[in-house]
């Protein structure tokens, strides 16, 4: 199993955002990653419209995080940039022309199978997978988010 160009762009996207805690560009990661400026622009289009981004245009815009990383369930961005409903032929009951389908249990086994996949992805959060921000930064030469204040003790 693979995932499509889509989903993993928009992961790399969620995940530089994630990372830095600032804006960044297309242009910027694309530039980062070594893939297609116009590829990751169709990817940074859809991640708007289901507001997991926010773009700024003009003068200190860019792309940023439209909500905190521990409230983004990576199965939940699987699901939105998968078809998972046309995982095999046989789960498509309209395009089903297999003629062994009634009496097969592959499609069960695989049914499963995609189930496990997506609800252990949706255990884990886009800050889950960001833990090593400042080593996932590096990598990439960006510049690390600062870390989160620690909270005052109580008295």
């Amino acid at each position: 199993m693979r995932l499509t160009l889509h989903t993993d762009y928009a992961l790399r996207v969620l995940m530089v955002l994630a990372a830095t805690g600032e804006r960044a560009t297309i242009g910027a990661i694309a530039d980062r990653y070594g893939i297609s400026r116009n590829h990751l622009m169709k990817v940074v289009q859809r991640l708007v419209q289901l507001d997991l981004v926010r773009s700024d245009r003009g003068r200190g815009g860019g792309l940023r995080l439209a909500r905190p990383a521990d409230e983004i369930a990576i199965g939940a961005v699987v699901r939105l940039f998968e078809e998972t409903g046309a995982f095999v032929e046989c789960f498509e009951a309209g395009a089903n022309r297999c003629r062994a389908a009634p009496a097969c249990g592959l499609r069960r086994a695989l049914a499963g199978a995609l189930e496990a996949f997506l609800a252990h992805l949706d255990r884990i959060t886009l800050a889950d997978v960001m833990a090593d921000a400042p080593h996932f930064a590096a990598a990439l030469g960006l510049t690390p988010a600062p870390p989160l204040p620690s909270a005052a003790p109580s008295r």
